[in-house]
Formats: structure tokens, C-alpha cells, sequence
């Protein structure tokens, strides 16, 4: 069962993107929904650190692989083309204005294997994105490649347990500079110090790299080596951190799931020795790096709640004419129906906001949107969480 399809102008799409919209449903219908029992299966006789193992990863996930790069379902996400010295395989078969891969985001997020199967999921397409726009040829050689091969995976470390960190300029973790003087030659080194959580992606098994933002620190470098930025804005970094350096403290939960085995984790940084070529963009660009990453992030997050949103509304459906309650259907109940009219209804105004959204981006660019960037943010979870709620209030009936 699917929903009768919009009439509106933000979910019209090319004849070839309309093309492959109708793979990837039949993808996710055909193989993502069947295998989320076979990868639950495989999960649920695993307990403690056996969860955050190679063998903890269920085969089911790379099948699903092969089968979505056999369909030309593979990085979709792609903004524009790659560097010339990227193979060309990695490249998607129809590059996408974010208002259209927004609307096959909504079909990613019926199933939560889907995104990772299309290798589309997050944490990942947020930082091959920054790699890709940011990063020089060194590093995208070195970590874009193999994210975009789907070899390994990676994290971004920003959020910390003892500051507001949705104001960013609260970071506290601190990038140290420190320029060494040896045999006549200036050798710069870097210092990474903190504490991140909620970094998902951070315990998973083929997690090899972290995008971390962190805060400069030039107080070892004398008066006239010190850059001269007093903006707020203009005092944080990201850098690259193999994983290896990276101390994972334990495994976050969220109602009690831990999302094994990407999940995420709260991780220390102990004074983490760097060079320069672990710097993305430059010192102090921090904070234009995380706002390009973070417009097509929102769109990407929130059209795949509307899919699992969409999801569970149809369930409700099925379940509201099979069941019958005091001698008719829940569907005849005047509550059941109230139930499902504001269900449709939350969802089209989630659908619609986070589409226009998508749209303004595409024609104005992220920084002309992010009044639309924000109001998505909160909003669409909210209205997404409403319909799965009566979803279950209608299941359960």
C-alpha cells in the first residue's frame, strides 16, 4: 500500500529521476523490507562487546550492497561530479537537485537498511560531502575513496556532555598549535584534546576516520605567530583523526537501543598528536565546513522520518479496516478517523516544508534557506513523532 501521489509542483520529477524513484521503491519493497527480520535475527543473540565486532554485522547488509549498486542505486547523494582521478564507477548514474534526492530520501527512510544498502546513510554522506567540497586531493585519495566504495565508514565529533553544544561556539575541545623548530626547519604540529558524545558512528567496527570540530588554541605560539581572528566564528577547525587515536568510552542509548553495530558512542581525546595534513580547509574554518554540511543534512534526515512517518500511516490503515471493535471497524469509529485525517495531514505539511525547503536551497543556496533549515529541524520530528504515535495507539487497539 502507498499514498496517492501529490499534485504539488515540489514533488514533480525528470522522467530519468522518476525512473529511479520507481527502482528504489521496488528495491525497498522487494529486498530492504524482507531482510530487516534476517538482520534483526543476527543481531539479537549478541550481547555486550560481541555487538561492536566485524562478526556483528550482518551478511545480509553487503547482499544488499551488490544489489543496490547492480541497480544504479549507489551514491545517490552525490551533489556534483567527482575529481577526475576518481574512478568513475563511484559516480551515480543521475546526479540530483537536493529537492529530488529529498524525495528519494523519503523512500530510503521506509526501511532503515535502505540508506546504508544505497550507501546514502548518515553519518557518512555529511562527511564525503566536506571531503568532497573541502578536502584536497591527499584526503580525498586517503578517506573519500573508500567512504565512497563503502569500505569504511566514519564519524563527526561535535556535540560534548558539558556544554550547550547546539550553540557551537560552545566547543570545548581544543586544537593546540604548536610550531617546533628542527635542524633550521619549522615543523607544525597539533594537539587534540576533549571529550565528544552522541558521535555516531563512532562504534562501529568499519569506522576508520572522525571529522572533529574543535577550538584553536594559540597560546603556544608567540605574539607574532598568533593569527589575528577575535570572531567567534572564525576560532574552530576540523580535522581529520584516524580512529585509532580516538578512545571510545562506552555505548549511548536511545530509549534503551543502542543501534548495534553503527550505534553511538562517547568518545576522549587525549592529547591526539597531528600534522597539517589533517586539517580540513584551514585553521578557523570550521564553522563555514559544519553549516555546508549541515543545509542538505536537514533535508536528508527529515524526508527519511516523513518515509518512516509514511510507513507506519499505512499500517494504521491496514490495521483500522481489519480490526473490528463493538461490532465494526476501527476504520468506522469517528476517534479512528480523526486519528488518520490528522495523520494524512501531518505528514503532507512535513513532506511539503522540508521539500520547499529543499527547493530554496537548490535555487538560493543553504545560507539564504537556513530560516527554512531551521524550522524543519524542529518541526518534522515533531510532526513525524505524531503520526507513529497513533500509529501505535491504533495498532495496539
Amino acid at each position: 500500500m502507498s499514498l496517492p501521489i501529490s499534485s504539488s509542483p515540489l514533488e514533480e520529477l525528470r522522467p530519468k529521476v522518476q525512473e529511479l524513484k520507481t527502482k528504489l521503491e521496488t528495491f525497498v519493497r522487494d529486498h530492504c523490507l524482507p531482510a530487516e527480520q534476517v538482520y534483526e535475527q543476527h543481531m539479537q543473540c549478541r550481547t555486550g562487546k560481541d555487538r561492536w565486532t566485524v562478526d556483528a554485522i550482518p551478511p545480509i547488509m553487503e547482499k544488499l550492497k551488490q544489489e543496490a549498486k547492480r541497480l544504479g542505486l549507489w551514491n545517490l547523494f552525490l551533489p556534483h561530479r567527482l575529481p577526475d582521478f576518481m574512478p568513475a564507477d563511484l559516480s551515480p548514474l543521475q546526479y540530483l537537485s537536493n529537492r529530488e534526492y529529498g524525495i528519494l530520501c523519503e523512500v530510503m527512510g521506509r526501511s532503515f537498511l535502505c540508506p546504508e544498502a544505497c550507501n546514502c546513510s548518515a553519518p557518512d554522506t555529511g562527511n564525503m560531502e566536506v571531503l568532497l567540497k573541502h578536502g584536497n586531493e591527499a584526503q580525498q585519495r586517503l578517506y573519500l575513496e573508500p567512504l565512497l566504495r563503502g569500505t569504511i565508514r566514519s564519524a563527526f565529533l561535535m556535540t560534548e556532555p558539558d556544554v550547550a553544544s547546539s550553540d557551537a561556539t560552545n566547543i570545548e575541545t581544543q586544537l593546540t598549535k604548536k610550531v617546533i623548530v628542527s635542524k633550521g626547519k619549522q615543523i607544525v604540529r597539533y594537539v587534540l584534546s576533549g571529550k565528544k558524545w552522541w558521535s555516531t558512528g563512532a562504534m562501529d567496527p568499519r569506522c576508520k576516520v572522525a571529522l572533529v570540530l574543535a577550538k584553536m588554541d594559540y597560546s603556544h605560539l608567540s605574539e607574532k605567530e598568533r593569527p589575528n581572528k577575535n570572531a567567534i566564528h572564525g576560532a574552530h577547525t576540523v580535522v581529520l583523526v584516524p580512529m585509532e587515536k580516538v578512545k571510545v568510552v562506552r555505548a549511548l542509548t536511545v530509549f534503551g537501543y543502542d543501534d548495534a553495530p553503527h550505534g553511538h558512542a562517547e568518545v576522549q581525546l587525549d592529547n591526539i598528536d597531528l600534522d597539517e595534513s589533517c586539517i580540513i580547509l584551514g585553521e578557523g574554518r570550521g564553522f563555514e565546513i559544519a553549516q555546508s554540511r549541515l543545509g542538505p543534512g536537514r533535508i536528508h534526515h527529515c524526508m527519511r522520518a516523513v518515509g518512516l512517518a509514511a510507513r507506519c500511516y499505512e499500517l494504521m490503515i491496514e490495521r483500522s479496516i481489519s480490526r473490528e471493535t463493538f461490532g465494526k471497524r476501527l476504520c468506522q469509529h469517528g476517534g479512528c478517523q480523526e486519528m488518520i485525517a490528522d495523520s494524512r495531514a501531518d505528514l503532507e505539511c512535513a513532506r511539503l516544508l522540508t521539500l520547499s525547503c529543499a527547493s530554496t536551497i537548490d535555487n538560493l543556496g543553504a545560507h539564504q534557506a537556513r530560516d527554512q533549515i531551521a524550522l524543519i529541524k524542529y518541526a518534522v520530528p515533531e510532526l513525524a513523532f505524531r503520526v507513529i504515535d497513533r500509529a501505535v495507539q491504533v495498532r495496539l487497539n
